[in-house]
């Protein structure tokens, strides 16, 4: 028995919709609404070959299938539960299920009305559901783990048109070593859902699975002291550090990494905090079982950042009480009072021109190598510690930005004088790979590296 029709969708509107999608896949001028995921739509037509007119449902995997997806993830599920439980009990009135999906799409874990299992299960939007964008086309889920940043995808801005009466926004979950683990997806089956309220919703999920992340870190390290580092603007995500009784970081998030050029070498070696901050060791000699509120100053800048430093999980427990055991995991990034705060300290200094000369030529033949700070400050003959601070204060922004700023100028002369594809282009310049070169490329540019070499021919 067939448990839902497309009420809203007539066999022309279907047709249109995927004659529409072809034309925008083909390099048609894009319409309003359609900026976001027109990337998503030409992969789907020409990588994948996807049809958006064909009908089949999304796969729902069995019991047996998808448990042994599930047992290498049963520490993060585990970590996730109590932020999917909060995130269901706002949006389940509005019809929302929830989806906990692994890095290929398939939904471990969910939240919903069983009521209407059936019914979620035919729309694929139900435990075991299969969403890798490969398959399914552009889609919250699958299009979130190829670009690795949050995607609301709303009706007809999906590929297929089976699931043009579909709304759903994926946040990306990142785990401890800065990689994409898994997508927190809330998606509605309502032709009448207006995009404005589904925006809504996938603010909420952004939110809830940065909460995810920090709970999931902090698990992993309950043993370290954790710095957590309040982001510069509201919704982003924030820094987290694991740091050991010698103050040096033994893990650091994803925002962390990008944010202070830390890599898995620099981490194995025992980079000190101080040589990324402003020294404070008295923040680590406190025996309080609470957050300590602080601002650090990253050095090599006048930029300081707010921040709660949390002790090990032994100091903290030893009260054994309930609330102080689950203190330390209790994910607390997105609620930093910055008016409780110290005042921030001041930072001086700069790079002689010739340590900025040798600094650029350096970054110019290097620029494909994985290049870390203390690199750099071995070029410009100065401490770890000092370097950072006077690069600032010369250059006007931190070496990381400027390291992002120069691989992104030279992947476009490369998108206009070679016909490398983007992944190749990314892996010259010293991206990860392509979806990283992607997201700072719109970052700085506002158009994706195809955009931009298709403007240029």
């Amino acid at each position: 028995m067939r448990h839902l029709e497309r009420s809203a969708s007539s066999l022309d509107t279907i047709a249109g919709h995927a004659e529409h999608v072809c034309s925008v896949a083909e390099g048609a001028t894009l319409p309003p609404g359609i900026q976001a995921v027109s990337s998503s739509w030409q992969r789907s037509a020409k990588k994948y070959r996807l049809d958006p007119l064909d009908s089949k449902a999304p796969r729902i995997l069995t019991s047996s299938e998808l448990k042994q997806l599930r047992e290498p993830l049963g520490k993060l599920i585990f970590s996730a539960q109590e932020e999917m439980d909060e995130l269901y009990k706002v949006v389940r009135e509005a019809g929302y299920t929830i989806l906990l999906c692994d890095s290929s799409g398939v939904a471990v874990a969910h939240r919903g009305d069983d009521a209407r299992a059936s019914q979620f299960e035919y729309w694929g939007t139900w435990l075991g559901g299969v969403w890798s964008e490969e398959v399914e086309g552009t889609n919250g889920i699958g299009t979130c783990i190829v670009e690795e940043r949050p995607v609301t995808v709303h009706r007809s801005q999906h590929f297929r048109s089976r699931h043009i009466n579909l709304s759903c926004s994926g946040a990306p979950v990142f785990g401890v070593d800065g990689r994409l683990i898994a997508v927190l997806d809330v998606s509605a089956i309502d032709p009448e859902l207006s995009e404005r309220a589904h925006a809504l919703t996938g603010a909420l999920t952004i939110r809830s699975a940065h909460a995810i992340e920090e709970r999931f870190f902090r698990e992993q390290f309950r043993r370290e002291w954790i710095v957590a580092v309040a982001p510069p603007e509201r919704d982003a995500p924030g820094m987290l550090l694991a740091i050991d009784n010698n103050q040096r970081i033994v893990g650091a998030n994803r925002a962390a990494r990008t944010s202070l050029m830390l890599d898995d070498r620099g981490l194995r070696a025992g980079t000190s905090l101080w040589s990324i901050f402003e020294r404070d060791v008295d923040l680590f000699r406190r025996r309080d079982r609470s957050d300590i509120s602080a601002r650090l100053l990253i050095a090599g800048s006048n930029d300081s950042r707010p921040a709660l430093v949390t002790p090990p999980d032994h100091l903290v427990s030893a009260s054994s009480t309930p609330t102080n055991c689950n203190l330390h995991t209790r994910p607390r990034l997105g609620s930093i009072d910055i008016s409780m705060l110290p005042p921030a300290p001041q930072a001086h200094g700069g790079l002689s021109p010739g340590a900025m000369r040798r600094l650029r030529e350096y970054v110019e033949v290097h620029l494909d190598e994985s290049i870390d700070l203390s690199m750099l400050a071995r070029v410009a003959g100065l401490s770890v510690h000092h370097f950072a601070r006077q690069f600032r204060q010369s250059a006007g922004v931190t070496p990381h930005v400027y390291l992002t700023q120069k691989r992104v100028e030279r992947a476009q002369e490369m998108l206009v004088q070679t016909d490398l594809s983007l992944a190749e282009i990314a892996f010259t310049v010293g991206f990860f790979d392509q979806g990283h070169l992607a997201r700072h490329f719109r970052h700085m540019l506002g158009t994706t590296p195809r955009e931009f070499r298709w403007s240029q021919r």
